[in-house]
This record gives C-alpha cells, sequence and structure tokens, in this order.
C-alpha cells in the first residue's frame, strides 16, 4: 500500500490542522456546536483511510476510502458554513479548504482507479 502514503501523510496533516481549527473555535470564538462537528468529520478522514489500508481485501479498502472521502466533503461543507457565518476568515477558509479539496481529488482517484480495476 506504498502509493498510499502520500494521502496518509496529507489526512494526518490535516487532522492536526482541524484540531488546531477546533480550539481556535473553541477558546478564541466560544463557538461550541459547530466547531464539534467539523472536529469529527475532520479528523474522520485519516481514521478511515487507516482502517482501509489494513483492509482485508481491496473491495474493503474501497468501502473504507469510499466513507473517508465522504467525511472529507462534509468537512468542506462544515468549513463553509464556518466562513460564511464569520466563524473563520476568508484567508483561513482559504488555506485549510485547499487541503481539504486535494485530499478530496486524491481519495476520488483512488476510488475511480479502484472501481474501474474491480470492475464495479
Amino acid at each position: 500500500m506504498a502509493k498510499y502514503n502520500i494521502l496518509q501523510e496529507k489526512s494526518f496533516a490535516f487532522a492536526v490542522r482541524i484540531v488546531n481549527l477546533y480550539k481556535y473555535l473553541c477558546e478564541d470564538k466560544k463557538e461550541f456546536v459547530l466547531s464539534k462537528q467539523i472536529l469529527r468529520s475532520g479528523i474522520s478522514f485519516g481514521a478511515n483511510l487507516e482502517e482501509g489500508i489494513g483492509a482485508q481485501s481491496e473491495k474493503d479498502f474501497l468501502s473504507k476510502i469510499s466513507i473517508a472521502y465522504k467525511e472529507a466533503r462534509e468537512t468542506i461543507y462544515w468549513l463553509k458554513l464556518l466562513n460564511t457565518t464569520n466563524y473563520i476568515s476568508e484567508e483561513q477558509f482559504h488555506s485549510i479548504n485547499i487541503d481539504a479539496e486535494e485530499i478530496c481529488k486524491i481519495a476520488a482517484k483512488i476510488i475511480i482507479t479502484l472501481k474501474n480495476k474491480l470492475k464495479l
């Protein structure tokens, strides 16, 4: 599974950014509802990816990476909402959203490749 190492690295770095965003939202903005939502979805991507890397089959891996992809899409939604409601600035949003979109693109390519390989 060495070809997925870049995604592992990026998803872990993204999770660290999400944890730091969560702390900022709670400590500086006193926001406790949306921050919990973005924390859950934002760190879930990497966790599901790691589960997938330990998968018993390619179909099992496909299932886990698909769940991870959906979590990343959900995180983008929460980022947009936090930006639109002025909890994070346009600059903060742009910085972290670039990472989220990149993770989604990589995961989507892996999903497409595996589906074609498995003929799903």
